[in-house]
């Protein structure tokens, strides 16, 4: 695609914005979504914009901000900094904003506004429908009392070692409940696990009370069975090979040598064939990371129309051999990258496909939707990396690691041969939840997320017992009702429609649930099959 892609037929985003505010439509409840467009079918499609073509959408975006903030009727200390900008086939274009209050974050600010290509409304989607205020910027508490306050709820959480990376910043955290002015402390060190830490804890500036608390460091559990004879993208430098893969966003993978802080060095290799398919080789796991990092890449563009995790055509970096014993994978905002440990005696690398594919997937959540990972939110933000890294072990069609809705089911860290996660029926690792209840939120992310899971599953395959590529599957529903699935490849453009163009920060299962329903409306149409199956699926796992 050469031609520019030009915002002026928009009218600007602001005169969208105050048309919304004249309908009344901007009034939405927290993490629900707004009006779904009209579009449907491939029109509602995002189009695939080269870097150059999104930044300028963000250009002029950003030249109206002002104008959009005060006829979205926010309040004169509150100002709109465009975060990304989204534009379907059909012209339809939507907008995410992150918001600050007299220059200070606003935590669960966020809102994406959608309009047409005649520049008319087509709904907003906010984290709050609260108004963004507070009676005075001035906090009662000084940040050294806040910073040790999150150093102890650290030590409770389990961390170890823990360190304030950084000075406790002012915010407004407005996520939940009526706004207030808080400080956000991020906690470094590690968890109990090995992993490292960057808890962020959330304290009312006034009262000293904790308001919320998250792990920005996202982890996840995978296979380490070699992926087979594979190709991977290298680059000959000088007489030498390095695992940098130019063709996908110069995507390189490093050697962190069993140490847990750093780069790593950088894999080389003299004959650019790497690896032997063992463990006790070096470079397999490196292997196997680049190669999955590869075809992550390649799912994003070939399926989803995503030129890389923040759609700017920049990859992230692997880092292998992660510490000693470390039985984990992580994803890591801080340094963009994905982290792999080698296992239980060092013998067990987790660098499978459906690893690389979950990992990179929660540098995507945090480059559109920013999902918070905890509550909730952060059972829908685990869901969407095992939502995708299931889909790119599908796409990937290896022999060797043949496409399953079992998560980890090779790592075999129970002992018995079972997956960490079943999508089918989440209930059968002992701690996930088949369907949504009122307490789902209190539940460690890894387990919240199997609503989620179960509604994925459903919406591609259906209700029932069936057998896929070999591996049997029974999956049953709340209600008692039967589901008939419309594929994979429709429930997945499904849902990144719905996390990158209707979910925000605070989005809760009903606020997926009306997200996914505009997508399938946009993509589909809302009296399609697709929408139909979408809300049937929903309700069999209690969400309506």
């Amino acid at each position: 695609m050469t031609s520019r892609i030009s915002r002026s037929t928009r009218v600007g985003g602001s005169v969208a914005a105050a048309a919304l505010l004249a309908a009344g439509l901007t009034g939405l409840s927290t993490g629900s979504a707004g009006a779904s467009p009209t579009a449907d079918g491939p029109s509602a499609q995002p189009l695939r914009l080269s870097a150059s073509q999104r930044a300028e959408l963000i250009r002029e975006a950003n030249a109206t901000t002002a104008k959009a903030a005060g006829e979205l009727g926010l309040g004169a200390q509150e100002k709109l900094v465009v975060r990304d900008v989204i534009k379907d086939a059909d012209g339809t274009v939507h907008t995410r904003y992150e918001r600050t209050y007299a220059g200070l974050p606003v935590l669960g600010g966020d809102l994406v506004v959608h309009e047409t290509k005649a520049g008319k409304p087509a709904g907003v989607t906010r984290a709050t429908r609260a108004a963004v205020k507070v009676a005075s910027t001035t906090p009662a508490l000084g940040a050294a009392t806040v910073q040790q306050k999150a150093l102890t709820a650290a030590k409770g959480a389990g961390a170890q070692k823990p360190t304030a990376d950084q000075a406790p910043r002012k915010v407004i955290w407005a996520a939940s409940g009526t706004p207030v002015l808080a400080y956000e402390t991020v906690v470094g060190g590690f968890q109990d696990d090995g992993t490292p830490s960057q808890l962020h804890v959330v304290t009312d500036a006034n009262t000293g009370k904790k308001l919320s608390e998250w792990q920005a460091v996202k982890t996840g559990t995978g296979n380490s069975e070699y992926s087979g004879k594979v190709t991977l993208g290298t680059t000959l430098s000088g007489s030498t090979y390095q695992l940098n893969d130019s063709a996908r966003g110069a995507h390189k993978t490093y050697d962190l040598a069993h140490k847990t802080a750093g780069k790593g060095t950088l894999l080389t290799d003299a004959d650019d064939v790497w690896g032997n398919g063992l463990a006790s080789n070096t470079q397999t796991a490196a292997v196997d990371a680049h190669y999955g990092a590869g075809v992550t890449w390649d799912f994003y563009k070939n399926v989803l129309g995503r030129n890389g995790i923040k759609n700017d055509g920049v990859a992230s970096y692997s880092r292998v051999h992660y510490g000693k014993n470390y039985v984990n994978a992580f994803w890591d905002d801080g340094c963009f990258c994905m982290t792999y440990g080698d296992g239980s005696g060092n013998a067990a690398p987790l660098t499978s496909l459906d690893v690389a594919g979950h990992e990179m997937s929660h540098g995507l959540t945090a480059a559109t939707a920013n999902l918070n990972y905890s509550g909730e939110s952060g059972g829908l933000n685990e869901a969407t990396s095992d939502i995708f890294g299931t889909s790119v072990e599908f796409y990937a069609n290896n022999s060797t690691d043949v496409g399953d809705y079992l998560i980890g089911e090779k790592i075999n860290i129970n002992g018995d041969g079972t997956p960490l996660r079943y999508m089918d029926k989440p209930s059968k690792d002992g701690g996930s939840k088949d369907s949504w209840y009122s307490g789902l939120g209190n539940l460690d992310v890894h387990y919240s997320s199997g609503p989620a899971n179960h509604f994925f599953y459903l919406l591609s395959e259906g209700s029932g017992a069936k057998t896929i590529n070999g591996v049997s599957y029974n999956s049953p529903t709340a209600n008692g009702s039967t589901v008939t699935g419309i594929g994979r490849d429709k429930a997945v453009q499904i849902w990144y429609k719905a996390l990158t163009t209707y979910m925000t920060s605070t989005t809760d299962y009903k606020g997926a649930r009306t997200a996914t329903l505009s997508a399938a409306s946009a993509l589909y149409g809302a009296s399609s099959a697709e929408y139909k199956a979408v809300d049937a699926a929903w309700a069999a796992v209690s969400v309506s």
